[in-house]
């Protein structure tokens, strides 16, 4: 299975107190976005790969026109409706990857095992998850938790969606990945996540 990939990259992200677009943040000296790119560069089963913007996002948008990067620019109303833009302006129907600018320990192999776990789970939408205390013992934030199966974790922001469902009011079929895997655990929200994903791990060394 080949799917498109969407990059999530129109937050506001205030949480991290910085003029700074947080894609854009350093990180071992490059953006964020820029090993979210690599991974997916990398990944045999992502066809090709769109990056969300909006104008909360200036900066992080011209810096993927740079890099020849394809964007959808959206109208930042909020992550769902701002994805659901996207899906439409795109045309895209059909599984499609939905993933965060800021995962720098992200490879393509993980990302190639989510899609493959998507198509066997037979389901609409598969979340990748990360036990809230595995982050908490590391001092990272948490800042979106989901509850699966009666049970709250930390919101990874690496999904696999129905394309066609997405634009659809009913109820969506869920299945979830549960890891605590340095390519999702070190998802970075605050100046304090990048202090210490940068201490604990060696980010691949991808070239885009």
């Amino acid at each position: 299975m080949d799917i498109t990939a969407l990059v999530m990259a129109g937050g506001r992200g205030t949480r991290m107190g910085l003029a700074t677009e947080k894609p854009m943040i350093s990180f071992l000296g490059r953006p964020l976005i820029d090993y979210v790119i690599a991974a997916i560069n990398q990944a045999k089963h992502i066809s090709c790969f769109y990056i969300v913007t909006s104008d909360n996002t200036p900066n992080t948008e011209q810096h993927c026109k740079n890099m020849g990067w394809n964007i959808l620019h959206t109208n930042a109303k909020g992550y769902h409706e701002d994805l659901k833009q996207a899906i439409c302006k795109a045309g895209l129907s059909g599984p499609i990857l939905t993933m965060p600018s800021d995962v720098p320990a992200i490879t393509g192999v993980f990302l190639d095992r989510v899609i493959c776990e998507f198509e066997h789970c037979k389901k609409d939408f598969l979340a990748v998850f990360v036990p809230i205390q595995k982050r908490l013992d590391l001092g990272l934030s948490i800042s979106s938790t989901d509850e699966y199966q009666g049970v709250c974790y930390a919101v990874s922001g690496i999904n696999v969606v129905n394309g066609t469902k997405m634009q659809e009011n009913g109820k969506i079929e869920t299945s979830a990945i549960i890891t605590e895997e340095s390519e999702v655990l070190f998802n970075i929200n605050t100046l304090k996540d990048v202090e210490i994903a940068q201490a604990l791990i060696k980010p691949p060394s991808n070239k885009l």
